[in-house]
């Protein structure tokens, strides 16, 4: 699962890249993106800010509202179920993204491995978002099983990444479709491990359904 990225590029590089027209407006997001913070999509052909996290409304032992959990990642096997249906059938989007991180390490003393695509500085993973109202208009990342050197060396499951050719698929093809295109990413992947704790600057939270 992915609990941190980095988008390291302003929101008019964005909208050039993806040929969609910068609504992000004077939002303040960061290079590296954590769940429950604000975060750049594009939908309905705009880059958007959004909160990274779909609200889970969660109750005390007595029955008070407690502060929601935002849950960043979509389980490719779950995407039509109750939580995430809507969403997925209506409300797709592109997450863009120059790396994502995954935590390595014995507990405790646990660091960071980016991956990325090579030769690529802006890419795509799939993504879904909706209004809420929690934390107003939010989306997560779609996740998939990994493969090749990122499964043998890093961590089971990936954010599903998207070719350039698949960007209108996802988008705004059907669910079957889309769904189709939920499947491990088959290219190559760079991997950089470093030895920066894994929860420095931001809580790191963990959320997927």
């Amino acid at each position: 699962m992915c609990n941190l990225y980095r988008m390291t590029k302003p929101a008019s590089e964005v909208a050039a890249w993806f040929a969609a027209v910068e609504q992000a407006g004077g939002a303040n997001f960061a290079a590296e993106v954590y769940p429950g913070y604000t975060g750049l999509v594009v939908a309905e052909g705009a880059v958007k800010a959004m909160t990274w996290g779909f609200p889970l409304v969660l109750k005390g032992a007595k029955g008070q509202p407690l502060k929601p959990k935002p849950v960043n990642n979509a389980r490719t096997d779950k995407l039509d179920t109750g939580f995430w249906r809507h969403a997925f059938h209506n409300r797709r989007c592109l997450i863009p993204l120059t790396a994502w991180a995954e935590a390595q390490g014995p507990k405790g003393r646990m660091t960071r491995t980016w991956l990325s695509l090579p030769d690529s500085e802006l890419f795509a993973c799939a993504g879904v978002w909706r209004e809420s109202d929690e934390f107003g208009p939010a989306y997560s990342m779609v996740m998939t099983d990994s493969a090749g050197s990122a499964a043998e060396n890093v961590h089971s499951r990936m954010p599903v990444l998207l070719a350039l050719d698949d960007y209108s698929r996802w988008v705004s093809g059907s669910p079957d479709e889309a769904k189709s295109l939920c499947k491990p990413w088959n290219g190559a992947v760079m991997i950089d491990r470093t030895d920066d704790p894994w929860v420095k600057g931001a809580a790191s939270q963990k959320g997927l359904l």
